[in-house]
């Protein structure tokens, strides 16, 4: 008789955004207590995502290295499709950055790009300087 072999984890990607010069340990410490919290795996998450204008920010590519990750970037325009499937919407942040909200934006975009569609697994987190959310396929 043949064991059926386990379904494999569904795919994260992680979306972020942060204040200019947030440490990588603060980035780690947000995503890992958001997996425990949910219950997910760290093996799951596939890549990091955030806006162009973070690509060169020293705490997420640090972190991207650290977890031998991917750290995609999107163009505030590029999103704008993605608001109907955002948790909240902040003025202020559109203001800032020209989009609805950074890390659920950015984790769907991330997702959509891989898996072809996409959906929150996790709404926005917040944590001091940084937010959080995950996408997966939806």
């Amino acid at each position: 008789m043949r064991v059926p072999e386990p379904e494999p984890e569904p795919a994260l990607y992680a979306g972020f955004g942060c204040r200019k010069g947030c440490p990588a340990e603060h980035l780690e410490a947000l995503l890992l207590q958001t997996l425990r919290q949910h219950r997910l795996s760290l093996t799951a998450v596939r890549g990091i995502a955030s806006l162009a204008s973070k690509a060169q920010e020293p705490g997420l590519l640090a972190l991207a290295a650290k977890l031998q990750l991917p750290l995609q970037v999107f163009q505030s325009a590029s999103l704008a499709d993605l608001e109907p499937l955002l948790s909240h919407r902040s003025p202020i942040v559109f203001a800032h950055s020209g989009c609805w909200g950074v890390a659920e934006s950015t984790a769907l975009a991330a997702a959509r790009q891989v898996e072809g569609r996409c959906a929150l697994r996790v709404t926005r987190q917040i944590h001091g300087p940084a937010t959080l959310a995950l996408a997966w396929r939806g």
